[in-house]
């Protein structure tokens, strides 16, 4: 009756995970942690972007595999998640971000058999709370950084147009740099593989100066300078870094250029669904925390209407 009660379970086990024959059941899986993260990359990790795969690769290989390795992944308990949790409080937008990659191997051990179904250590591990990082360019600090564009367009001018056409467009910077020609088309672009998925960007008449500045030498509107394909990103912050040096905006990164030209735009009396629409926000709750400026504008208005009409 033993014999028979066990090759049932085994027979269950497979059945239930076809797709990992060699797991183990869940109960008593003894497989390591690292040995079922990898597995979790390979194959749940096709449908991340290169992008995606490649950070959160990252926080695997420094926030988390060195707490976690050698462990079997079926004893890790929320206790251990917290502990893990707890001791990156010194960097904790770090922690933030490795959390849900955790989170993601941990449900998918489930899924492959290697954790008993709902025992995701890591529900309910409440995140830190970060100030925030946005940094927005007020006007005077604009005109400072268009002086030093100029300056670096005469030695570098594709990268200046790169970095004028973040400015101009609010797109990621990946956006930009990996930019074909045939995207270009009626004075829009049309993103191939944005973050939200394909979309399509207004632009505007200094934007499209500044295309009609750059060489078409290439299939890529700003191509790398020694390899095939576009610019890659640690050259145009390379770029980035040494321009706010000299427009002295040493505090902003280049992402703050796209929150930049949303409260721009919102100052200037943008709604906040036509600012989502601009920078290709899939949930119009992203684009809800650049209310502050509308709320500042309105201010500003009951107060000039406020002198005008007082009596």
């Amino acid at each position: 009756m033993q014999d028979h009660r066990s090759r049932s379970q085994r027979a269950t086990t497979s059945e239930s995970h076809p797709q990992n024959p060699g797991a183990q059941s869940a109960l008593g899986s003894t497989a390591p942690f690292e040995a079922v993260a990898e597995t979790v990359f390979r194959r749940y990790g096709r449908s991340w972007k290169p992008g995606t795969a490649a950070v959160n690769r990252s926080y695997l290989r420094n926030q988390i595999t060195p707490w976690f390795n050698q462990r079997p992944i079926a004893g890790i308990a929320h206790e251990d998640v917290q502990l893990w949790f707890s001791s990156l409080r010194s960097t904790p937008a770090a922690a933030n971000r490795a959390l849900p990659v955790l989170s993601v191997i941990m449900r998918q051990a489930e899924i492959y058999g290697y954790r008993p179904e709902n025992s995701n250590p890591c529900s309910g591990i409440r995140r830190y709370r970060c100030p925030s990082r946005e940094r927005f360019l007020t006007l005077p600090e604009v005109r400072r950084l268009g002086g030093a564009l100029a300056d670096l367009e005469a030695s570098s001018p594709r990268a200046a147009a790169a970095i004028r056409l973040l400015l101009l467009t609010g797109c990621r910077q990946g956006e930009i740099r990996t930019l074909q020609w045939s995207d270009y088309r009626a004075g829009h672009l049309f993103l191939r593989d944005s973050k939200a998925g394909p979309r399509m960007v207004w632009l505007s008449s200094p934007a499209r100066r500044v295309l009609a500045r750059v060489p078409r030498r290439d299939r890529w509107v700003f191509p790398a300078p020694r390899r095939p394909g576009p610019i890659g990103s640690d050259a145009l912050h390379r770029y980035w870094r040494a321009l706010r040096e000299m427009a002295d905006l040493r505090d902003v990164r280049l992402h703050d250029l796209r929150h930049s030209y949303a409260s721009i735009a919102l100052q200037q009396g943008e709604t906040i669904p036509t600012i989502g629409r601009l920078l290709g926000h899939r949930d119009p709750v992203t684009t809800l925390r650049y209310t502050h400026f509308a709320d500042a504008s309105a201010r500003k208005a009951v107060e000039a209407v406020g002198t005008v009409l007082g009596v």
